[in-house]
């Protein structure tokens, strides 16, 4: 059988997705340690604490109770959006009903499902860059043209309204908006909030937030949720969170979709299709998460505020690299332009891909290149792990390119 398009076996939808970066490069360094190598990853974003005791106590208990067993309503247990309308309110001074909210199986399942709600075939949809490996594949997913919007170091890889206006058409749609940032860390001020957001409401876009790093936030900087600041753009906004990133939660899948409720009553029906319900065990520890005080995050924000600051400036102790000091999330994107054309221990790498490569090789550090964020010439590095690691792998880049 030929190999024509008409006959290859994986459908040109399918077969154009790009594999998760990030979860490679975590896949990686885990074969490489389990091996035997003293690999040391930044990769993956995924906090190194334990889920709370109390939330997992509610999921064995949640075990016991025969009510887990069974299919549940697809949107959502009626106790879990209760409590992410409590939630969301206390935390953003946002005030939604039950009917706002989707429970879903993570934040990507979120995005993905609000992107296949709202787009039609050709939509545009802004989004800025550095940005999450995911986001434009949901959105190419769901029949969308991701149109990139590129913010490098010198803007601390903030997007700017000039920017935006530069980059829509007449067949942009939606806006993508990620604060606090991954890769980048990057926070924008409730004065640029609300001017991104006013822009929107002046051009009739939608916007799409992803707030699933909201609490993780540092030196008392201060921002706020877009149709909080911007209550005219609610009809046409769209947030997206979670539990994975506040509670130490990644692999308990709860992510949430709050929206019109048309749109999000749309969202459910897709969802009744795709997976039914979220984990009934999962979403009961998700409502002791939610309803729960906030001082599991504060710990790991402390450790991470620590981490930050060690890895900015170890990182700028190396020539070439020159690393912004992030405001949220626990990343750094550190400019590696400068180590580029440079030989290292026999080798030349040329693009930052070849670097990531050359470092896994040559001092086994794992981190993620930023092709996989839409912005070639950089790294992103997780500080969302032990302190004495990641000394331990800074240190040998150090030595490395010394």
């Amino acid at each position: 059988m030929s190999d024509s398009p008409s006959s290859t076996r994986i459908s040109v939808r399918i077969g154009g997705i790009a594999e998760s970066a990030t979860l490679a490069v975590d896949a990686k360094a885990k074969a490489l340690k389990a091996a035997g190598r003293p690999v040391i990853g930044f990769g993956a974003g995924e906090p190194d604490f334990a889920t709370p005791g109390y939330i997992v106590d509610a999921a064995v208990e949640a075990c016991r109770d025969p009510r887990n067993h069974r299919y549940t309503p697809a949107g959502g247990l009626p106790e879990l959006k209760q409590a992410i309308v409590e939630k969301t309110r206390r935390d953003s001074g946002y005030d939604v009903e039950p009917a706002q909210v989707l429970v879903t199986n993570g934040g990507k399942q979120a995005i993905y499902e609000a992107f296949a709600t709202i787009l039609d075939p050709g939509d545009e949809v802004l989004l800025p860059a550095p940005y999450w490996t995911t986001y434009p594949e949901s959105i190419r997913l769901a029949g969308g043209v991701p149109v990139e919007v590129l913010a490098d170091e010198t803007q601390d890889y903030k997007v700017s309204v000039e920017q935006l206006e530069a980059a829509r058409t007449d067949r942009t749609k939606v806006l993508l908006f990620n604060s606090p940032s991954n890769p980048t860390g990057a926070v924008y001020s409730r004065d640029e909030v609300e001017a991104i957001g006013r822009w929107a409401v002046e051009h009739d876009l939608w916007v799409l937030t992803d707030e699933i790093y909201e609490h993780l936030v540092y030196d008392a900087l201060e921002t706020a949720s877009l149709p909080v600041v911007v209550p005219e753009l609610a009809d046409r906004c769209i947030v997206v969170n979670g539990v994975a990133k506040t509670y130490a939660m990644t692999g308990w899948r709860v992510g949430w979709v709050i929206g019109p409720k048309d749109v999000v009553k749309a969202a459910t029906n897709l969802q009744s299709h795709a997976t039914s319900n979220v984990s009934n065990v999962a979403q009961r520890a998700a409502v002791a998460a939610v309803a729960g005080d906030l001082s599991a995050v504060a710990e790991m924000k402390a450790a991470f505020d620590r981490r930050r600051r060690t890895i900015v400036s170890m990182l700028n102790e190396i020539d070439g690299v020159v690393c912004p000091e992030p405001k949220g999330a626990f990343y750094a994107y550190p400019s590696v332009k400068g180590l580029l054309g440079r030989e290292v221990d026999g080798v030349t790498p040329t693009t930052s891909t070849e670097l990531a490569e050359v470092i896994l090789d040559k001092v086994e550090v794992a981190a993620v290149p930023g092709e996989a964020f839409g912005s070639p010439g950089y790294l992103r590095f997780s500080y969302a792990l032990g302190d004495d690691d990641l000394v331990e792998g800074i240190t040998r880049l150090q030595k490395l390119f010394g």
